[in-house]
């Protein structure tokens, strides 16, 4: 299992942008899917966003779609997380999560994923 921390949380005003990293460490990332997770007060842990290991194929949630992008640099062993147009309703703690795979695909279910970050939080306010 990989060892994850996530970075770039803060504060932004509404339309503005942030990028969080996401990096791993114990082993190469090379065969490990990457997902990113958020859980705003009150309500459920949901997906945002998904990478395959050799960045081939990534999903988005609905509600992030043309304004987050994904990306990896397995060589660094590191994800980002990119956030544009950021909305009020983006605020959360953001999480990236990890599964060892040989496919060359991502997965939005969070049981597929079995190391968690600690999280950073992201806080969208006038």
């Amino acid at each position: 299992q990989l060892t994850l921390v996530e970075s770039g949380g803060g504060l932004v005003q509404p339309g503005g942008s942030l990028r969080l990293s996401c990096a791993a460490s114990g082993y190469p990332m090379d065969y490990y899917a990457i997902g990113w997770f958020r859980q705003a007060p009150g309500k459920q842990r949901e997906e945002v966003s998904c990478i395959s290991r050799n960045s081939h194929n990534t999903n988005f949630a609905d509600s992030v779609k043309g304004r987050f992008t994904v990306s990896r640099d397995n060589a660094e062993n590191t994800v980002f997380l990119q956030m544009n147009s950021l909305e009020p309703e983006d605020t959360a703690i953001y999480y990236c999560a990890s599964y060892w795979t040989f496919l060359n695909d991502c997965r939005m279910s969070s049981s597929e994923y079995d190391s968690w970050g600690q999280g950073t939080q992201v806080t969208v306010s006038a």
